[in-house]
């Protein structure tokens, strides 16, 4: 049954929409402890490192906090805290697989998403389908990989570090596939 507004009765609908969001500076090149420059689960050697307590690939957790806030299940901090010890250094594709199968687990799945990196570099064109492949693979559904540059503009144009914005559209899964 649906909820009510002062129309009355309104349907629930079975497709939701989530925005996503990340940014992670770049490490300095001492501090960065071998760690390599990871987007969409592909590495850049090379480059530098974002600094993060995961991987810090903001491709998968911008995509993550999209699902997570279609199937209103809070965000990435929430689920994977970077207070927690278990997930320093973690792979995002992993988290991104898991938020994948929470949001199964609370009835949604994936329908696509679509992805911007914000950066001046990495050049991404050369990558960007084996990304598309990786993340599509994670989250169980299609996801789309675009980049641009800043153009010197802001900390992202002075190349401090990068952004992701990410949409995803899940729908509500058939009764007997959710919790499965």
């Amino acid at each position: 049954m649906g909820q009510r507004d002062a129309r009355g009765p309104v349907a629930v609908s079975s497709q939701r929409i989530g925005l996503g969001v990340d940014v992670h500076p770049f490490a300095e090149a001492d501090m960065d402890n071998g760690k390599l420059l990871t987007l969409g689960g592909v590495t850049f050697p090379g480059e530098r490192a974002l600094r993060g307590h995961s991987d810090a690939d903001v491709l998968a957790h911008a995509i993550a906090d999209a699902v997570l806030g279609a199937a209103g299940l809070g965000d990435l901090g929430a689920h994977f805290p970077d207070t927690d010890p278990r997930w320093r250094g973690a792979d995002s594709l992993v988290l991104l697989a898991e938020v994948a199968s929470l949001a199964a687990g609370a009835g949604w799945r994936l329908v696509n998403a679509d992805c911007t990196l914000v950066g001046e570099r990495p050049k991404v064109v050369g990558h960007r389908q084996e990304m598309i492949e990786h993340l599509s693979a994670a989250a169980g559904g299609p996801v789309h990989v675009k980049a641009t540059r800043p153009e010197g503009l802001g900390s992202l144009g002075r190349v401090e570090g990068l952004a992701c914005f990410a949409i995803a559209l899940v729908e509500q899964l058939p009764a007997m596939e959710a919790g499965s």
